[in-house]
């Protein structure tokens, strides 16, 4: 007599690995992994926590949602996209781990990027640091001041802000107005001997957004498009991202 063949369960349960495939182009590829471990060689977060993206991969496909849920290691990804350059059949898992980290709830997820991603909510600066764009112009404007009188090949540099027409809207990670004001001034000369017609602007200049590594959808939108505005009522044609 034949013997039954042996059945695994029943119906696999959906999972948020379900849920991510639906959201991508093609499924992301999901279903393609080799094992090769290709990810995992490129990765800088490979090995931090007990966890790979081989690894993370794999528990998704098992289904291993409240492992992934309870695990660190999504956290420790810089979302840089190595693990897909990498990879011989395109996965997207940077898209896993973002909804991975969706997956917590808010109040859950780490303290530091919570309250960056909250900072930058609150004014029209979206600043991580805080800076209103009152703070922003003033800084500038006194860095500027302070280093044209102190180096006079430069005494005609400027730093622009809310210029209408610039060809390019400049952004500038906020830590450096607000605690380093004098590394601004590589890129400014940089941008004044290429001949570089740009500007800042007073409302969106920030130039992280922790609500995109928070996988807050709607902070994330608020802050990019904030930025975007403002650059399209500036009339500027380019937006040059110095993150």
């Amino acid at each position: 007599m034949a013997e039954e063949a042996i059945k695994l369960g029943g119906k696999r349960k959906s999972t948020f690995m379900d849920t991510v495939r639906d959201l991508l182009p093609d499924g992301g590829n999901l279903n393609l992994c080799l094992t090769c471990g290709a990810c995992s060689s490129g990765c800088p977060a490979t090995g931090l926590d007990g966890m790979d993206p081989r690894k993370f991969l794999r528990m998704a496909a098992l289904g291993m949602d409240e492992e992934i849920r309870k695990s660190d290691w999504p956290w420790m990804c810089t979302m840089c996209q190595r693990c897909v350059y990498v990879c011989p059949m395109k996965i997207d898992i940077p898209q896993l781990v973002y909804n991975a980290r969706a997956m917590r709830p808010r109040e859950e997820r780490p303290k530091g990027i919570v309250g960056s991603c909250d900072m930058a909510l609150r004014n029209a600066s979206t600043s991580a640091m805080g800076a209103a764009p009152e703070d922003f112009k003033f800084v500038i404007e006194d860095v500027l001041e302070e280093y044209r009188e102190s180096q006079p090949e430069f005494a005609d540099m400027q730093a622009p802000i809310d210029k209408q027409g610039a060809e390019f809207f400049l952004n500038q990670n906020s830590r450096e107005p607000v605690t380093e004001p004098d590394e601004l001034l590589p890129l400014w000369k940089i941008l004044h001997l290429a001949g570089v017609d740009w500007t800042y602007g007073s409302k969106g200049w920030a130039a992280e957004n922790y609500c995109m590594f928070l996988a807050d959808n709607d902070g994330w939108e608020h802050v990019t498009r904030t930025s975007v505005n403002q650059a399209n009522e500036l009339g500027c044609k380019t937006f040059l991202n110095t993150e």
